[in-house]
């Protein structure tokens, strides 16, 4: 079965390019190449292609608002983003647009031919860099997570914590801070409700992972 398959850049050189690459492979057939994001979506309409090699920066309108529409029309259409940039400004833009791969330009001539046989078969298809900056967005992500859940917390939350996470009782924590036990079940209740932990056990853990008290 033949694959169609629509080429959307602004520059004719990397069109001819990849007409280049993909004409080596038989069940790849390129219906059509525009050079902007209002004949793409004519191509479109006319070519009916399976697969959209996107670019995302082109005069007028760009990659991303182009995808969307083209989705809008034909939500099974799979469209891979071919960019200069793995920017997570860029990525996440794509990838809330609903594209189905990734790649970054310099790559194409490795890459291209696997991105679409891999979209092809249902799933998404990142480059190596669009996944480290994703892995890095998703760790600040974390990082800011905890910070926010520890600035919710009051210092005698924390001391509460830290003493839970180290072993000792309720009746133990309230002796050493000196306040009643009542007072130590009731920080440990709001500290369950903060930080979305709904045992000891996990409070316990919670401290490790952060650092507040070590094994």
């Amino acid at each position: 079965m033949t694959t169609r398959i629509l080429l959307v850049d602004d520059h004719q050189i990397m069109r001819e390019g990849l007409r280049l690459l993909l004409r080596q492979e038989t069940d790849l057939l390129v219906v059509a190449d525009v050079g902007s994001g209002q004949a793409a979506l004519v191509q479109a309409a006319e070519a009916k292609p399976d697969v959209v090699i996107m670019d995302i920066h082109m005069a007028g309108m760009n990659g991303i608002e182009v995808t969307r529409q083209l989705l809008e029309r034909w939500p099974r259409l799979k469209i891979i983003v071919l960019s200069a940039y793995s920017e997570s400004q860029w990525l996440d833009e794509a990838l809330r647009a609903g594209v189905s791969g990734y790649l970054i330009k310099i790559n194409a001539a490795a890459e291209l031919v696997k991105a679409i046989r891999v979209v092809l078969s249902g799933s998404v298809y990142l480059c190596s860099e669009a996944v480290n900056t994703l892995v890095a967005s998703y760790r600040k992500l974390l990082e800011n997570k905890s910070e926010t859940r520890h600035a919710l917390l009051s210092d005698r939350e924390l001391e509460v914590l830290r003493l839970t996470a180290e072993g000792l009782r309720s009746k133990e924590i309230a002796a050493k801070l000196n306040i009643s036990l009542k007072t130590v079940e009731t920080h440990r209740a709001h500290l369950m409700a903060k930080l979305g932990c709904n045992s000891v056990v996990a409070l316990t853990l919670y401290a490790v992972r952060e650092g507040i008290v070590t094994t």
